[in-house]
C-alpha cells in the first residue's frame, strides 16, 4: 500500500472527481458514510458526539458525518469554530444540509469561552484541520486544540489530528496539536503516522478506504509504502511434496560470547523456525554445550576462542550468512568480522554488536556487498549514521528516517530501523513501513529473532528486499499472535519464536483469499 503526501492526496482528489466523474461534495459524502459508519460500529446510539468543525473541507467532512449520526438517532452537538469567515464551498453546503435537517444543535465559536464541553461521556471529533494543513496552527484554533486536549473526554480525529504535518513536524509546536485516541484517515495514512513522536497525537489510526480512482493511485509514484498480508502473501513461496532440506539451504549463525549465549540460541531457533533447511552456528569453544543441548537441529562450528567470535569457518557450504547476536566488541571479533565481509560471496544480514564493531570502524562499511541487509535499532542506527540535528533529539523520527534513506542509498544497503512500524529502506531510495508488531516485542532477545528469520528467508533463497520485508513483517505477525494468546506484559522473544507458524499460516490463508 501506498504512503502519499498532502500535496499528492490533493493531487488524486482532483483526478477522482474529474476521471470518475463525481462532484467534490459527492466524494466528501462518500467519505463521511465510511467514518459514521465506522463511528456507529463501535458506539451504541446512547453516546453523544461533539464534534469540533473548522472552516475547510476537513470541517464539511465533521458536518456531514454529524448530520448522518443524527439520521442514525445519535445525539450530536456541533461547535463551528470560526476560524475564518468563510467555508469552503463544500463545508457550506453541508452546514446547510444540517440546518436544514433541524436536528443538530450547532453553535458558532468566536472565542474558546464559546466552545463548553460539560459531558465526560461524551465522544469530542476533531474535524478542526484535514491534510490541506501547512502552517502551525495558532489563535482561536490553537485555543479550541489546547481546550479539547485538557478534557477527560474519548477525542477522535477525522483524516488526522488538527496541527498534525502530513509528513515533517520537526519545527511544529506540539502544543498545538489535537492528542487523539484514534484517528480516522482516509485512503493512505500520511506519513507523520508512521513516527514515534507522533503518536501522541494519533492515537490508534485506522485507514477508511473511500474509493478513490484506482488509476491514479496505481500510477502515482511514492518512494513510501507500507506491508499489509495481502502483499507479504505474494511473496511466501509454496513448498514441493518432493522437496528434501537441501533444497531450503544452509545458513551460517555467527553469535554469542561469554555471557551472551541465549542471543545466539533465540537467532538459531527463530532461524530454523522461519524453514531453513540446514543452520550452522559458530559460537566460541565454551558455547558448544549450550547450543547442542538448547537447539538440537543445529550444526555446530566451533571458534578457536573459548569466550568470543575470532575467526572465520569455511563458508564454501553457506548460502545465507548473519553476524551479530550476542557477538560482543573485541578487538579480535572486529578483526574476525572484517574478514567475514571480505570473504562473503553470499547474502548478509547483520545485527547488534556486528553493527557497533562498523560504527566503530565505519571505513568498512563501503566494503559491504550490495544489498546487505542491517537491522539496527534507533541508537545503534544513530552510532552507524550520526548526522540527527541536535535540536531535533528526543523528535528525531522524522530525522533519522531521512538520514536512513540517505544511508541505504549511498552505501547500496538494506537498513531496517525497528522499532514500532519498524521501517525498511532500500538502495533505490524506496522506503517501506511495517503494520505488525506491538509494544510487547520491546524485550531482550526480539531484535536476535528477527535476526534468525531473516537469515532463514535469505538461506532459503529468498531475494534481500524480499527477505527484508517478509521477515519484519513475520516477526511482528508472530509477535501479535503471541500478544493475542496471552498478553503483551508476559511477552518474551521465545514466544516470537513458537508463533511463527501461525504467522505463516496466516499468510498463506491471506494469499488463499488474494488467489480467490
Amino acid at each position: 500500500m501506498k504512503i502519499f503526501t498532502s500535496e499528492q492526496v490533493r493531487r488524486i482528489d482532483a483526478y477522482t472527481i474529474e476521471k470518475e466523474p463525481i462532484v467534490s461534495i459527492d466524494l466528501m459524502e462518500r467519505a463521511s458514510r465510511q467514518i459514521a459508519s465506522w463511528l456507529a460500529g463501535l458506539f451504541e446510539n446512547n453516546i453523544p458526539f461533539v464534534f469540533l468543525v473548522g472552516p475547510g473541507n476537513n470541517g464539511g467532512d465533521g458536518l456531514a458525518v454529524a448530520r448522518i449520526l443524527s439520521e442514525k438517532n445519535y445525539m450530536v452537538e456541533v461547535f463551528l469554530v470560526r476560524i475564518s469567515s468563510s467555508l469552503s464551498p463544500d463545508a457550506k453546503t453541508n452546514l446547510e444540509r444540517l440546518r436544514s435537517a433541524g436536528q443538530v444543535h450547532i453553535t458558532e465559536v468566536k472565542k474558546v469561552s464559546g466552545c463548553i464541553i460539560d459531558d465526560p461521556f461524551a465522544v469530542v471529533v476533531d474535524a478542526l484541520f484535514g491534510s490541506g494543513l501547512a502552517r502551525e496552527v495558532s489563535g482561536l484554533a490553537a485555543d479550541v486544540i489546547s481546550y479539547a486536549n485538557a478534557l477527560p473526554n474519548l477525542r477522535i480525529a477525522i483524516d488526522k489530528p488538527s496541527g498534525l504535518f502530513g509528513e515533517d513536524n520537526r519545527g511544529n509546536d506540539p502544543d498545538t496539536i489535537l492528542k487523539a485516541d484514534y484517528t480516522l484517515t482516509l485512503q493512505t495514512p500520511p506519513l507523520s503516522f508512521f513516527f514515534a513522536e507522533n503518536q501522541e497525537f494519533t492515537g490508534t489510526w485506522e485507514v477508511l478506504p473511500i474509493g478513490l480512482h484506482p488509476k491514479i493511485l496505481e500510477e502515482e509514484e511514492t518512494p513510501y509504502r507500507y506491508l499489509v498480508a495481502e502483499y507479504i502473501s505474494t511473496i511466501l513461496k509454496s513448498r514441493k511434496k518432493f522437496a528434501h532440506k537441501g533444497n531450503f539451504g544452509n545458513a551460517l549463525l555467527i553469535a554469542g560470547c561469554y555471557g551472551m549465549m541465549g542471543a545466539a540460541v533465540l537467532a538459531a531457533r527463530a532461524c530454523l523456525r522461519s524453514g531453513i533447511g540446514l543452520v550452522t552456528s559458530h559460537v566460541p569453544r565454551f558455547g558448544y554445550k549450550i547450543l547442542q543441548t538448547s537447539v538440537p537441529e543445529s550444526l555446530i562450528s566451533i571458534d578457536q576462542s573459548d569466550i568470543i567470535f575470532s575467526d572465520v569457518p569455511d563458508l564454501e557450504a553457506f548460502t545465507a550468512i548473519g553476524v551479530g547476536p550476542g557477538l560482543g566488541c573485541k578487538p579480535d571479533s572486529g578483526r574476525a568480522l572484517k574478514a567475514l565481509i571480505g570473504a562473503a560471496r553470499v547474502p548478509l544480514v547483520i545485527d547488534a554488536d556486528a553493527l557497533n564493531l562498523l560504527s566503530e570502524n565505519p571505513e568498512w562499511i563501503k566494503l559491504l556487498p550490495e544489498n546487505t541487509i542491517l537491522t539496527p535499532h534507533p541508537k545503534e542506527f544513530e552510532r552507524l549514521a550520526p548526522g540527527v540535528p541536535p535540536e531535533y533529539r528526543g523528535r528525531n523520527g522524522y530525522s533519522r528516517h531521512l538520514l536512513q534513506m540517505e544511508f541505504a542509498q549511498k552505501h547500496k544497503l538494506i537498513v531496517v530501523l525497528k522499532g514500532a512500524n519498524s521501517s525498511i529502506a532500500f538502495p533505490d531510495g524506496s522506503c517501506w513501513f511495517n503494520t505488525t508488531g506491538n509494544p510487547g516485542m520491546a524485550t531482550a532477545g526480539s531484535g536476535d529473532v528477527l535476526t534468525g528469520i531473516i537469515l532463514s528467508l535469505l538461506g532459503q533463497g529468498y531475494s534481500p528486499a524480499e527477505s527484508a520485508l517478509l521477515g519484519v513483517y513475520l516477526h511482528g505477525l508472530a509477535g501479535d499472535l503471541a500478544a493475542e494468546a496471552s498478553s503483551e506484559e508476559s511477552l518474551i522473544a521465545g514466544d516470537i519464536i513458537e508463533s511463527l507458524g501461525f504467522a505463516f499460516q496466516y499468510l498463506k490463508g491471506a494469499r488463499n483469499e488474494t488467489d480467490s
